[in-house]
């Protein structure tokens, strides 16, 4: 029998097959292999020894959360308690595309901030990037996402307390998910998702995963300069440009005259930064 992946708690498989589910293990193979079962995963099963005997090809695989066969991401974005953290937001579109996941941004908690026009015109730079951004309290777009969603495994993430169990029981509040509130002094959530888990909402599989605050970069310079697409129209001096310290970088000048955001600029400098010691650290 044919199903997708759930849930998984320790070495216990939750497999969804049309509407009834089937609590498996895994066979020993994939142990040898190296290659676990994941959340998203569409698998064939026995449906009598409840075993997991075939990991059908894989889409992709995202590394955090470590999920599979993801076409959406929604990159939860909290404005305030924790406050807005645009390194994160701009690593996380990083790390999604570089995947060839398309990128959502959900910015939550806009009631709290007091410059809500600095906010939205933050949300339109990106929107103008390509990037489809919405509030969490703008029902019709959301009603709009439901729609190009549908049927799609779409997985939520984003730092601890940005609102990401918070969203889902906006679009179900029978889910009822646990939430808790933010630490004044850490500036962050407490974990109250302790696993991943898929959800299907409305014929949406919402993938909800713990959250965090650190994520490493796993990819080359030349990938990372693709993950910028304002970069991608500039004209530079030399065709391998870097945007960093060499003369001419038409991508510098434009920073200047405020066409890109300096704090995206600021960020790629600062992962181009990461990626290099990255790499002088598994040479060694």
């Amino acid at each position: 029998m044919e199903g997708i992946i759930t849930k998984i708690i320790s070495n216990q498989y939750t497999v969804k097959v049309d509407n009834k589910e089937y609590i498996c293990q895994a066979r020993g193979k994939f142990r040898y292999l190296k290659d676990n079962p994941l959340v998203g995963d569409k698998v064939i099963i026995d449906s009598v020894n409840n075993l997991i005997i075939k990991i059908l090809p894989r889409i992709n695989v995202l590394d955090r959360p470590l999920v599979a066969n993801i076409k959406y991401a929604i990159i939860t974005t909290s404005l305030k308690k924790p406050d807005l953290d645009l390194y994160l937001l701009d690593k996380m579109l990083t790390i999604i595309e570089s995947h060839k996941v398309i990128p959502i941004i959900l910015f939550t908690k806009l009631d709290l901030v007091d410059n809500k026009e600095q906010i939205k015109k933050l949300s339109t730079y990106y929107e103008k990037l390509g990037y489809l951004t919405i509030f969490n309290n703008d029902l019709k777009k959301i009603a709009k996402l439901k729609k190009l969603l549908k049927g799609e495994i779409v997985t939520l993430t984003g730092q601890s307390g940005a609102g990401k169990s918070t969203f889902l029981n906006q679009l179900n509040p029978k889910l009822n998910l646990k939430t808790s509130p933010i630490s004044d002094a850490l500036n962050r959530g407490i974990h109250t998702t302790r696993h991943v888990e898929i959800y299907d909402i409305e014929g949406i599989y919402f993938i909800d995963t713990p959250g965090f605050s650190l994520v490493d970069l796993k990819i080359s310079l030349e990938e990372l300069k693709n993950t910028f697409p304002e970069f991608k129209s500039v004209n530079c001096k030399y065709q391998d440009c870097n945007h960093d310290k060499e003369d001419e970088c038409g991508v510098k000048n434009i920073v200047k005259e405020g066409k890109i955001l300096n704090s995206r600029y600021q960020n790629y400098l600062l992962f181009k930064k990461e990626i290099y010691e990255s790499s002088r650290k598994l040479f060694r």
